[in-house]
């Protein structure tokens, strides 16, 4: 049995679903909001090259090396955004939460803070993870702020340690949260989520 299977993680203001192909109309609303795949630092995809994207999410979820999800609002019942337990290393109990994207009218609200809530949770109470990682690109200083608000340590840079699609080199920052942590960063998510605006 793979140790990573397919669950729906229900919250307060969104769910996180199995990535799906009936998803593809509602992703390509979503990342049109804020126009997000021009962002030169990031790697969201364009919405003709959605479907594609799609499909990669779910042959890397058949390897085994990633599980997708769809992050779909709850109180619109509609798709906001993507995110993925990724670089699955299942003898050390060891996930990455990336590949994460939000529309832009979902940003900076509770959102965010929540489904990082629930992955964390998932991943540390459900699969003994004994480690989660997060990794963004050191200009993404949006993304860098986030992580480190949910309590994640830097552990180190990665210099060039990627080629972008506009042919620059990735310095990607790598940070963590470790399972003797995890009681205090559940006990601050929680909090988080009852600040308005905080995310």
């Amino acid at each position: 049995m793979a140790w990573l299977e397919p669950a729906t993680l229900r919250g307060r203001h969104a769910t996180l679903e199995p990535l799906a192909q009936h998803h593809h109309d509602g992703l390509v609303e979503a990342v049109k909001d804020g126009e997000l795949w021009k962002l030169w630092y990031t790697s969201i995809p364009a919405p003709e090259k959605m479907a594609a994207e799609i499909d990669r999410r779910l042959a890397l979820q058949a390897s085994g090396t990633m599980l997708p999800f769809t992050v779909i609002d709850q109180e619109a019942r509609r798709p906001i955004g993507m995110t993925t337990y990724m670089n699955v290393d299942r003898a050390n109990r060891r996930v990455e939460i990336g590949s994460t994207w939000y529309a832009r009218s979902a940003q900076r609200t509770p959102i965010n803070t929540e489904c990082k809530l629930l992955l964390l949770t998932h991943a540390f109470e459900a699969l003994d993870c004994i480690a989660v990682e997060f990794r963004t690109h050191f200009f993404n200083h949006r993304s860098r702020r986030g992580i480190e608000r949910l309590g994640a340590k830097l552990d180190g840079v990665l210099r060039n340690h990627q080629i972008v699609a506009n042919g620059t080199l990735r310095d990607t920052c790598v940070y963590s949260i470790i399972v003797g942590e995890w009681p205090a960063v559940k006990s601050h998510l929680a909090w988080q989520m009852t600040k308005p605006g905080d995310d």
